[in-house]
């Protein structure tokens, strides 16, 4: 029996000291070797690629959101503020219709390729977009007219950037060459020169929109 007892205590401190151990190396030097390495080779992805204005965050620059005014249209959406580029139309909302950057959903409206709804909304986002920018339905370039899969795309195309600089430069007061040569700067290339698609990132853009008007 003492020796049943022996072994059964033997067992037991054996299973507390690999627990201790354990716990140890995967819940404290681990997590702490991973996060040091983190924050001195990928501090700016370890900190969810935060973007910092007059010394506080305003948001991610991997995820979209929305510039609008307090006021609404008759379906109850936010007015879109021209002082602002304007992102993509996003789909994560309480409804398709919705273009509002809603950060707790992601996803795409799942409408195909030929629904009536879709075309009608995209019809009627080329009729928006032209008359806000003050530009020829024509000239409106597809992602101003879209939603992304993920319904969070924080960039637009510099062709949309570029439609929006007149409108921007007006509302607030700016030498539009002086905001067209902001979009320039902040137009972002291919990866590696060759994967993807030129871009902007509208979060960055205002940002710098935004110090910009402070300056004048």
């Amino acid at each position: 029996m003492n020796n049943s007892v022996r072994s059964t205590a033997r067992l037991l401190g054996a299973g507390l000291r690999a627990l201790l151990v354990l716990t140890v190396v995967c819940g404290v030097i681990y997590p702490l070797v991973v996060t040091g390495i983190a924050q001195a080779a990928f501090h700016d992805q370890a900190n969810g690629s935060e973007i910092t204005s007059g010394g506080r965050s305003v948001g991610s620059g991997l995820l979209g959101q929305s510039y609008t005014l307090e006021e609404k249209d008759k379906d109850g959406n936010p007015l879109p503020d021209p002082k602002f580029f304007q992102p993509r139309p996003s789909a994560a909302g309480p409804n398709t219709e919705n273009t509002q950057y809603k950060l707790l959903v992601s996803g795409a409206s799942n409408l195909a390729a030929d629904s009536k709804v879709l075309l009608s909304s995209v019809e009627q986002r080329r009729t928006d977009v032209a008359a806000f920018n003050g530009v020829s339905p024509s000239a409106v370039p597809v992602d101003a007219l879209t939603a992304s899969a993920s319904g969070l795309d924080p960039h637009i195309s510099p062709d949309y950037a570029r439609l929006q600089a007149k409108r921007v430069a007006k509302a607030n007061g700016l030498p539009a060459a002086t905001v067209e040569k902001l979009v320039e700067d902040h137009v972002d290339g291919r990866l590696l020169g060759f994967m993807g698609e030129e871009r902007v990132n509208v979060l960055k853009l205002n940002v710098a929109l935004k110090e910009l008007r402070a300056q004048h």
